[in-house]
């Protein structure tokens, strides 16, 4: 249903790389900014609290907005002084405008197949049809988003074509806020017809639908004006049903009003169009309830939050699939009969294995399992007749992005690598064979230069924490390497082998790129993602600062030639590990972080986490989120390391002020002469973002990054490396 892999929380995953110490805005340029200290206190179980930043929390007070803007003229006045920033960003501007198109979100509906292709010319995304992934010339453009809005500020959230695919309902949003409208489409023609479903989804719960039969659909939606308190309209997520050519306000409660404030909801329905799924999220912890309705259109719970079972899929052959937890941290797969959807009658046809699930996709007669051991994942398959299981062949330290089914009990799933652009493969159990098919991505650099070690670190505890190093063969091991280490570490959202054609800048002039598997994430399963929430936070920090002394002491590199990079949740472990061990790292590069966690949960999408990180409610979480929230722990006087802090103001995920106040803060507090920056762009968490801006986010990171690291940029032609 969404066109792009992604999770929620996740801030872009792309490589931002921050000013010398020495090198100051250019003559009458902005000077940095003063924030004026105006102290209040807060008690929380009996500890007060205090802090002087909170008034830039007031978007809407003129003198916040008037700070802001003379922290984006200090920035840029700094950044564009950097003499290599223009070729940075002609390097990056080269490489992304000789790659080919990428298609995401396949799904086959009425003998076509729907994809959402990213064409680098574009600043936003076309929603296509093809006959088949090996005809990629038989491209029909449905929408694009482009046309749609000649600025570029529109972008495509998700699309559900119609079981037929006459139809297809897309989800559109300006200017990165993802505050989506729902628009319907006649497919042959691109004819959009008046029905339209405003704000069908907001990010503290993403939008969903599912069509039922050509007449109409089902669709979540929130309160409107008047049902609930204004504090409460981007909460209590609820399921309506909407008659294609009445009006919205005609359409009719489904299911609901009993839900958790915090509730997200994904619909989905089986390929014959007789039975629906409803799967409730409480927040974003992890725990999952799953509803199921047949042709009489009534509701019937199968699971609840207690039962950890977190993924469900309808089948063609008349059952619920499910993935549950209970007693199996890595997950085994269930399966119920949608004429008796009782959780107590379920079978097991798949049972746990070494790698932790991920998801699965149902056929009439295969079942097919994408986990993750580690980092690096898997795709098997299981014959639910017989029940053998097999492993699809897959290069080591690679991945499965995303899998669909295709024609029968085939599949097609998007594979790649750190070194190998992602392509589509084609599976047939039949064959047992899979093959590449004509939808993949072609880079104009070469990665053969580049390989990827596996290494792992060991935490505080004990805890050994793997790393994927990619570094060019050869590289020695003398300390002098300039080195980025990547984290994120939450949600249990693992971070897989991914290709960036970006990186290879990072590459050329030498530098090394780390990513960790830290605890939060769900790399080894639930246990992995539980060791790193709620109260076991720091161990996502210890995790992340256990890899960067190994870098070190493994002569990988210096403190002085280290950074880190980070964004949202990852945001949140940038602050807390340039706030515990400002002495480990020269520069950090933070995008749409989390850093005061005390207020965390007072805006929208920050109640949504609470299941994730706790509430200051609880004394035992209060006590938890105060002895690591960023902003609290900065200290005046310390030599803090180089920070290049983004946001974006219309972030409906991450509030801005968060970024704000720690950039106050910092610039007041750091004894080190180093730069502490701002941006806040005119975009949101990062998503729908136009091409253009992120190539300029990108060159102002890598340039940051390069000068603070000491690295001269030599330029070098798209495919070529330096030697």
């Amino acid at each position: 249903m969404t066109p792009f892999p992604r999770t929620r929380h996740l801030g872009l995953a792309v490589i931002v790389l921050g000013v010398h110490p020495a090198l100051a805005p250019a003559q009458g340029a902005a000077p940095l900014p003063t924030a004026v200290r105006r102290p209040v206190t807060d008690e929380y179980h009996g500890v007060t609290v205090g802090e002087d930043y909170r008034w830039l929390e007031n978007w809407s007070d003129p003198a916040v907005r008037a700070w802001s803007d003379s922290e984006n003229a200090h920035t840029r006045a700094v950044l564009d002084a950097l003499p290599a920033r223009g070729a940075i960003a002609q390097r990056l501007r080269d490489l992304l405008s000789a790659s080919s198109a990428t298609y995401y979100g396949l799904e086959r509906h009425g003998g076509l197949l729907f994809a959402v292709n990213f064409q680098p010319s574009k600043q936003q995304p076309l929603l296509v049809t093809l006959r088949s992934a090996d005809d990629p010339s038989s491209a029909r453009v449905v929408l694009d988003a482009n046309a749609f809005d000649p600025t570029g500020g529109t972008t495509i959230d998700f699309f559900v074509p119609s079981r037929d695919g006459r139809l297809v309902a897309v989800s559109l949003s300006r200017g990165g806020s993802e505050d989506g409208t729902l628009h319907v489409f006649e497919t042959g023609t691109s004819r959009e017809l008046g029905d339209t479903i405003a704000h069908i989804q907001f990010p503290t719960a993403l939008g969903s639908m599912a069509w039922s039969g050509d007449s109409g659909f089902y669709y979540t939606r929130y309160p409107h004006p008047g049902e609930r308190p204004e504090g409460d309209l981007h909460f209590y997520q609820q399921v309506y049903f909407h008659k294609l050519g009445a009006p919205d306000s005609a359409d009719a409660y489904v299911i609901g009003k009993d839900f958790p404030r915090i509730a997200e909801i994904t619909l989905t329905r089986s390929d014959d169009g007789r039975h629906f799924l409803a799967t409730v999220a409480n927040g974003d912890g992890g725990e999952f309830a799953h509803y199921v309705a047949g042709p009489a259109g009534r509701w019937t719970q199968v699971t609840r939050f207690a039962d950890r079972v977190t993924r469900a899929a309808l089948g063609a052959d008349g059952f619920l699939y499910l993935v549950s937890l209970q007693g199996t941290p890595r997950g085994k797969v269930l399966r119920v009969s949608l004429e008796r959807p009782e959780l107590a009658a379920a079978e097991v046809v798949a049972t746990q294995d070494s790698a932790a699930i991920q998801g699965i996709v149902v056929t009439p007669s295969r079942l097919y399992i994408s986990d993750v051991a580690g980092g690096p994942s898997g795709l098997r398959v299981v014959d639910l007749r017989a029940r053998r299981q097999i492993r699809v062949p897959l290069p080591p330290v690679s991945s499965v992005l995303d899998v669909e089914r295709d024609d029968g009990d085939a599949i097609l799933y998007l594979a790649t690598s750190y070194t190998e652009p992602p392509a589509w493969y084609r599976y047939d159990p039949v064959r047992g064979a899979a093959r590449r098919t004509a939808l993949f991505v072609t880079s104009p650099a070469d990665f053969s230069d580049v390989e990827v070690v596996r290494e792992f670190a060991t935490s505080r505890d004990g805890t050994k924490i793997p790393m994927n190093i990619v570094r060019r063969k050869g590289t020695k091991l003398d300390g002098r390497n300039p080195t980025i280490l990547y984290g994120y570490g939450g949600f249990g959202a693992s971070e897989v082998p991914y290709f960036s054609v970006r990186r290879r800048v990072w590459l050329d002039q030498g530098g090394v790129y780390v990513v960790a598997n830290l605890r939060g994430g769900g790399e080894y399963g639930e246990e992995w993602h539980r060791a790193g929430n709620l109260t076991h936070k720091q161990n996502v920090f210890d995790d992340f600062s256990a890899c960067a002394r190994w870098l070190i002491d493994h002569d990988y590199t210096t403190p002085g030639r280290l950074a880190i990079v980070g964004g949202s949740n990852g945001g949140l472990l940038m602050g807390a590990a340039l706030t515990q061990h400002p002495e480990l790292v020269r520069a950090v590069v933070s995008e749409v972080g989390i850093y005061d966690m005390l207020r965390m949960e007072l805006f929208p999408n920050g109640m949504f986490n609470t299941t994730e990180y706790g509430s200051v409610k609880d004394p035992d979480q209060f006590r938890a989120l105060y002895a690591y929230s960023p902003y609290h722990h900065v200290r005046d006087g310390v030599k803090y390391p180089a920070v290049f802090l983004r946001t974006g103001e219309h972030d409906g995920r991450v509030d801005p002020a968060n970024s704000r106040k720690m950039a106050a803060r910092l610039q007041a507090a750091t004894s080190s002469g180093l730069p502490v920056l701002l941006w806040t762009s005119a975009e949101g968490h990062g998503f729908g973002t136009p091409l253009d801006e992120q190539i300029a986010g990108q060159a102002d990171a890598f340039a940051f990054l390069f000068d603070q690291l000491g690295v001269t940029y030599r330029p070098v032609a798209p495919g070529r490396p330096v030697p």
